[in-house]
């Protein structure tokens, strides 16, 4: 779809308007802007709460732009920006409700959710293939990377060529492997070429068109960007998996800001309770490589499960020394039987630089089979620091970034509910890993808790208007903290309710 279209909200709109207006007056650093009148009658709105702005600041190199309404006939134009956390578990990043679709439009869309984000541009974005959107991101985002989903592409060409599909069953396979499965350019190019010939599709103009956008969106184009990805699946499935059971074509206007925070609420317990595994649980090791206890120390769960299935494919795929100029060697490395499907490594020892032409690092950010064979050959022991990304370590959102945010949202770290919050969240993670080490420091730890909560009980007591803090300096806006529905200001506490639920499970868990 790329014509321009126009859509309304109907008198729904003034709820999600009055829902933004009490957020950002509880608290200053939740972002909304409206596009042209302030009326919402012709123009888009986007927002995106305290939290999505921090964790940009981590998870921020690759974004999905997710569109499905347009596709899947949605009756609300719901938007969303997201990424992936360290657990490679969907981010949110902001919002947007998308009434008038023109490329002036997403223009103004990525200009403001840049604006939100501090003017920093990711490495990568994905969204649905659209000439509009293109247009629009060409023009705001120059230097990141576009890529079209596939699986868009992938459900797009059956219904462009249902007779192909029907009338050749085995065709869908060997588009897909086409695809996804091959190694080199040279090899999709040829591969290409076989395939329409086959089929005779030569001249059949969608499928043209396809290769003629081949640089954004089949893989073996793409490998030297990050994408994220930690499998060759997962750039193939649908973009919107953050509300993917909370928001759907039955969705109404009326119902979404409380699907909203469902999905808020529910991501951030189920991160909550990955950080804790993480933290709490020991994976079991597969090898005696001291690398392999280190990048069990440093990685999450889901990222240390990556890496060690890497690892223990270098017992398969030897690297074999084909040319040494002194200063770098060049290894092929093939697992037993595959030559075929061999991979050039390239070592520079005194950098301790290594670089395969699979290009699974660059693309997803995780070590390759390949090159840690090469570090087996050289008895490099340890992961060198340049091959573990922050990001995808137990520790992602610790460190300076936490502090340059923190000034940046708020002039006053205490006043922002955001800053306070993750600040008790990574010391109450601390404290069920100590708490839970034995019997009796459980027993202590569970005491203090609870004298804990009886003295911020009391606190609360004492000083009734201490949770308002955040509204304070937003003035303007404050009555409308008192004219809204509870239920509204019930769902702002959601996040906060369900990481305490969590953490006092988890601490009484066994």
């Amino acid at each position: 779809m790329s014509a321009t279209r126009q859509r309304t909200l109907g008198g729904g709109g003034h709820h999600v308007l009055e829902y933004l207006r009490r957020m950002q007056a509880e608290n200053p650093s939740f972002f909304y802007a409206i596009q042209g009148d302030n009326d919402h009658t012709g123009g888009s709105i986007f927002w995106a709460d305290a939290t999505s702005r921090m964790k940009y600041t981590y998870f921020g190199d690759t974004v999905i732009f997710d569109t499905t309404y347009r596709k899947n006939r949605h009756r609300v134009p719901f938007a969303s920006f997201t990424g992936l956390n360290h657990h490679g578990q969907p981010v949110l990043f902001g919002c947007a409700l998308i009434l008038n679709e023109s490329e002036s439009s997403f223009a103004w869309l990525f200009q403001t959710w840049l604006r939100a984000m501090s003017d920093r541009c990711p490495i990568s974005i994905t969204t649905d293939p659209d000439r509009l959107i293109q247009m629009a991101f060409t023009q705001i985002l120059p230097e990141t990377r576009l890529r079209f989903n596939r699986w868009s592409i992938f459900k797009e060409t059956q219904e462009k060529l249902a007779h192909i599909y029907q009338s050749h069953p085995t065709f869908e396979t060997e588009f897909k492997k086409c695809i996804n499965e091959t190694g080199t350019i040279n090899e999709f190019e040829s591969s290409w070429v076989l395939l329409l010939e086959r089929y005779f599709l030569m001249d059949n103009e969608w499928l043209q068109s396809m290769y003629n956008a081949r640089q954004q969106w089949v893989p073996v184009y793409m490998r030297d960007t990050f994408f994220g990805e930690l499998s060759i699946t997962e750039g193939n499935g649908g973009l919107n998996s953050f509300f993917e059971g909370f928001v759907n074509a039955s969705t109404t206007i009326q119902m979404l800001v409380k699907q909203y925070e469902k999905a808020i609420a529910s991501w951030h317990e189920k991160e909550v309770r990955a950080d804790y595994d993480t933290t709490n649980t020991s994976p079991v090791l597969k090898t005696p490589s001291p690398m392999e206890k280190q990048a069990a120390n440093l990685y999450t769960r889901r990222i240390f499960m990556k890496f060690q299935e890497e690892l223990v494919e270098t017992l398969a795929n030897p690297a074999t020394k084909i040319e040494d100029s002194g200063s770098i060697t060049t290894y092929r490395v093939a697992k037993f039987g595959e030559d075929h499907k061999a991979h050039t490594v390239s070592f520079t020892s005194f950098e301790m630089k290594a670089s395969c032409s699979c290009q699974m690092f660059e693309n997803s950010g995780i070590i390759c089979r390949h090159i840690l064979a090469v570090f087996k050959a050289k008895n490099v022991l340890t992961l060198p620091s340049q091959y573990v990304l922050k990001r995808w370590t137990r520790n992602a959102k610790s460190g300076a970034v936490l502090e340059e945010r923190a000034s940046e949202l708020t002039n006053n770290s205490r006043e922002s509910l955001t800053v306070r919050y993750n600040s008790l969240r990574q010391e109450a993670i601390k404290y069920v890993e100590e708490g839970a080490k034995s019997i009796h420091i459980y027993n202590v730890a569970m005491d203090a808790l609870q004298e804990a909560l009886k003295k911020v009980a009391a606190a609360k007591n004492q000083s009734p208007t201490a949770a308002e803090d955040g509204a304070l300096s937003n003035g303007g806006n404050q009555e409308l903290l008192a004219s809204g529905d509870s239920e509204t200001v019930a769902c702002q506490s959601a996040v906060s309710f369900s990481y305490f639920r969590t953490f006092s499970s988890l601490l009484m868990s066994p």
